[in-house]
């Protein structure tokens, strides 16, 4: 591919590897990083503690919405990958989404008041749906780019890592900002936590937050326009875009990252929903501790990238990947069980807290890390398939990986529903949750989810020598090219 005019001047083919192109190839993801937080940690808890609704109808809610997305996020990517415009493949649909998603967002922490329990689901499941929609046209296309800005096998994890990393900063700095700024407490409501009016505010800085770095990503990477991949143009029929769409994620090492990212984004998204739970009923926290605790995660800003790239250097993407994993179960489990068994410092102490943030910081770098590598392995099933099938699916393949981190809110959250109804049904005392049951019932769910994946991604075979094979067939052949 070579150098092509953008906006008068002309971007060189190098540029698409510089600094430049990674840090708003990745900015976008501050717009992802915000959602997350928003349906990985609060949501539940608000509509279940603040608004009273019961945590399994909630988590049932979001289980339909998930339903939804499977159907949806496939097409977009399908959608995408075929899309003919002056704008190429993916900028028509990441500028569409900036607005409607802000929007969409905000009114989901707002509804209307005086709704009945049957009429605020509806409205959850509603506005989340719209919300997941509005992300999915902008993250789908926009995350499918890097395996058209380029082919080398590490610089790819590079890119990846970015992503991560703005989407990583966004959802820890969202997280203690939240907590310590944006909830408030006032005469009816002395824990901040428990104060409607709080996620309001909370709703419309995310929402500016949103808005702002999807239309800065998008404006920025529009200059590389020309030099992205354009496949031939086809005007399939529906059947046959359906065919090719099912054979694509029939390719087998796609499912086998598939498989693993499942299993380790709904244990990660188990955390999440219950982590506020936790903090407040199991570990008895203040709100400036759960804020503290959210700025735990602020290493894996800076940090995976720096484990990542030597270690998939070295070892390759699944065997650094399986260490992550590891050592994932390993700590995740840790502060609970040594409570349980009676070998950790009692709540109220300063050493409990010192020690709950390190294991945060910790665990949260590890886990950028696993994602970080799962999407620079999906990235080289691109090629892989491309040998197969003939067909670049960019947007496809990253689709099926945007309903994986989808999974990191709902699945968690509807596992967590589950836990919630029954440590609740225990509680004894003024606690309304059990915690010692909640803690029961979320470790050996953990070691399961993290276990199976563990067994799935030890079936990955596209390692370096066969990526670099495959990227030379595509050469020799001009698939994609």
């Amino acid at each position: 591919m070579v150098d092509a005019p953008a906006g008068g001047g002309t971007v060189s083919r190098a540029e698409l590897g510089s600094w430049r192109a990674r840090l708003l190839y990745g900015f976008g993801s501050i717009a992802f990083g915000v959602k997350d937080f928003g349906f990985g940690t609060l949501l539940l808890f608000y509509y279940n503690r603040v608004l009273g609704l019961d945590p399994w109808s909630v988590s049932v809610a979001i289980a339909a919405m998930l339903c939804f997305d499977a159907v949806l996020d496939p097409i977009i990517g399908q959608f995408s990958d075929n899309l003919t415009t002056r704008w190429g493949r993916r900028h028509p649909l990441m500028y569409a989404s900036a607005v409607p998603v802000a929007v969409t967002f905000y009114l989901l922490w707002v509804p209307p008041p005086g709704w009945s329990d049957g009429g605020k689901l509806v409205y959850l499941f509603v506005m989340a749906t719209i919300v997941r929609f509005f992300i999915s046209l902008f993250e789908t296309p926009s995350s499918a780019m890097v395996a058209e800005m380029t082919d080398d096998y590490d610089l790819r994890t590079t890119f990846i890592s970015v992503r991560y990393v703005f989407g990583v900063a966004a959802n820890v700095l969202m997280n203690a900002a939240t907590f310590a700024f944006l909830l408030f407490a006032d005469k009816a409501h002395p824990d901040a936590r428990l104060n409607p009016a709080g996620y309001g505010r909370y709703a419309l800085v995310s929402a500016v937050i949103m808005v702002a770095s999807i239309l800065i990503s998008a404006a920025g990477t529009h200059r590389y326009i020309p030099l992205l991949r354009t496949p031939p143009v086809r005007r399939p029929p529906l059947r046959q875009i359906v065919r090719e769409g099912l054979a694509t994620l029939a390719h087998n090492q796609f499912l086998i990252v598939f498989g693993a990212s499942v299993f380790a984004a709904t244990a990660i998204g188990l955390a999440a929903a219950l982590s506020l739970y936790f903090s407040t009923y199991f570990w008895g926290l203040s709100n400036s501790q759960v804020a503290l605790l959210g700025l735990a995660g602020l290493p894996a800003i800076i940090v995976p990238p720096f484990l990542v790239w030597p270690l998939s250097h070295h070892l390759g993407k699944k065997n650094a990947a399986l260490v992550f994993y590891f050592l994932c179960i390993t700590l995740g489990v840790a502060p609970m069980t040594l409570r349980l068994l009676g070998l950790f410092p009692a709540n109220g102490t300063p050493l409990l807290v010192a020690l709950l943030v390190g294991e945060r910081a910790l665990s949260f770098t590890l886990g950028i890390g696993c994602l970080i590598l799962f999407g620079s392995m999906v990235a080289d099933v691109v090629e892989d398939n491309a040998v197969r099938t003939g067909r670049r699916s960019e947007g496809l393949l990253f689709s099926a990986l945007a309903f994986i981190n989808k999974l990191v809110s709902a699945m968690g959250l509807i596992l967590a529903g589950g836990v919630l109804r029954l440590a609740q049904q225990t509680a004894t005392g003024h606690s309304p949750i059990s915690p010692r049951t909640m803690a029961e019932l979320y470790l050996p769910t953990l070691v399961v989810l993290y276990g199976i994946g563990i067994v799935v991604l030890s079936r990955y075979r596209i390692d370096r020598s066969q990526h670099e094979e495959n990227v030379r067939l595509l050469s020799e052949t001009q698939i994609g090219l």
